[in-house]
């Protein structure tokens, strides 16, 4: 049933902003300005929040939560092209409600827009580009090997993103849109938001024929 995917891709985008923003929130706030103890945290918890939703909503709409992973499953032909739309407004949507919500949470001023600057440049883009390749990697070549794995794969690899790209691995345009509602930790300049999804679209392609090739079954 179409609704309940939806619903089920709204509510996971958006517990997922809530890991994302409100341990970024948490972290920063109990860090004492120690800004690799607040990245820790707040990898640690979005990964968490990550093979938890994946497992728990996976069943009912493949849990995507990622407008670039609900394109890459259409372009494999694994999902309808009709639900591509529907399933990215409820991401995007989610997304942003979950922004709202860690705000209200932490007695935030709820309507906020972002004003990190530093997320822009060579740098950033190519990290981008490679967080979001990475991510469909292990999604693909989990499903290809091991399915049952790919809640922790996701959720390891996203975890271990933060650390390694410069980007702090974003790898999703619907979470990219909803961060720039959030002055805080998690933050990115509205303005820079079009590029890092450019750069996430790019990967999608890149991966579409270079992972399609190295986990046929042929």
């Amino acid at each position: 049933m179409i609704a309940k995917k939806l619903v089920a891709e709204g509510i996971g985008t958006g517990l997922l902003l809530i890991g994302v923003v409100g341990s970024g929130i948490m972290a920063e706030s109990l860090s004492g300005g120690n800004t690799a103890l607040a990245l820790l945290a707040n990898a640690i918890a979005t990964g968490c929040m990550l093979y938890a939703i994946i497992n728990t909503l996976g069943p009912l709409s493949g849990a995507h939560f990622n407008p670039a992973v609900t394109l890459a499953f259409a372009l494999r032909g694994e999902h309808p092209w009709a639900q591509v739309p529907p399933y990215v407004a409820f991401q995007v949507l989610g997304g942003i409600l979950g922004v709202w919500a860690s705000h209200l949470m932490f007695d935030l001023p709820i309507l906020q827009t972002s004003t990190t600057m530093h997320r822009t440049g060579l740098a950033q883009w190519s990290s981008e580009i490679i967080a979001t390749f990475g991510l469909l990697f292990v999604i693909f070549g989990g499903l290809r090997s091991r399915p049952d794995t790919v809640p922790a794969l996701v959720g390891l690899y996203i975890t271990g993103a933060y650390w390694f790209t410069s980007s702090t691995s974003f790898a999703n345009p619907a979470v990219t849109i909803a961060r720039g509602f959030s002055d805080t930790f998690a933050g990115i300049y509205p303005g820079h938001i079009l590029s890092f999804i450019l750069a996430q679209l790019l990967a999608v392609m890149l991966g579409h024929f270079t992972l399609r090739w190295l986990f046929s079954k042929d």
